[in-house]
This record gives C-alpha cells, structure tokens and sequence, in this order.
C-alpha cells in the first residue's frame, strides 16, 4: 500500500465558472499553494491586489493579462511565470473567455520569511 496519494491540477474543473475560483492545495505558516481558475474574469474596475504577501504565479492554461500600477501590463500564455513582491499594486485586466485559465499561485508570508532571512543571516 503506498502512503501517497497523486492529484492532478488538471482534473475536476468546474463547466461553468461564473466568478474565479481559489483552491488551497497546502497551506504552512509561511507558504499557501493554490490553484486559481478563471474564464473571462477580470479585476473590478478600478480595484488593484496590494497584499502583504509575496507571490510567484504560473499559468497553465489559459491567456490573461495583468496591470502594474506602476509599470505597465504584460500578456502570460501557458507556462510563462512571474514573481510579485509584497506590496506590487496590481490587477487583473481579463482571461480568455472560452477556455479555463489555470494558474498555480504560492503565496509566500513577508513577516515569517524576512525574520527566517534575517535569522539564517547572522548564524
């Protein structure tokens, strides 16, 4: 019997998907992992993410462009990735509205991870 169970990120996606979709698939006191699904949603107008927490993003499928507040826009296709700091305002401007866009999102704590930084730094 093996103790380990596989999922794929790619399995039971939702026909219909009126609004996003945000599921946790592991969670740590300084790391959430999820699985963002999207078909032709955008940010409210006017409405820019400003979290604490750091986060690197992936999509997997699926087209999407995300704005910078202070930098511009830029188009992801399937595998393109980016890291945003802490604190990057930005939004969502559309995904593609005929097919499911999946994202793999890890959010990464600042607090927890600076100290752990700064604590490694003077060992």
């Amino acid at each position: 019997m093996t103790p380990f169970t596989t999922h794929s990120i790619f399995t039971d996606i939702p026909k219909q998907l009126p609004e996003e979709l945000s599921q946790i698939l592991l969670k740590t006191p300084t790391i959430r992992i999820e699985r963002i699904l999207s078909q032709g949603q955008a940010s409210p107008e006017g409405f820019w993410y400003n979290q604490e927490q750091a986060e690197w993003v992936m999509l997997l499928q699926g087209q999407a462009r995300l704005s910078f507040a202070d930098s511009g826009s830029v188009e992801i296709n399937p595998g393109d990735y980016l890291f945003l700091p802490a604190f990057c305002k930005h939004r969502v401007d559309w995904t593609t509205p005929d097919q499911v866009s999946i994202w793999l999102a890890v959010h990464i704590e600042s607090q927890p991870f600076t100290e752990t930084l700064l604590a490694a730094a003077d060992d």
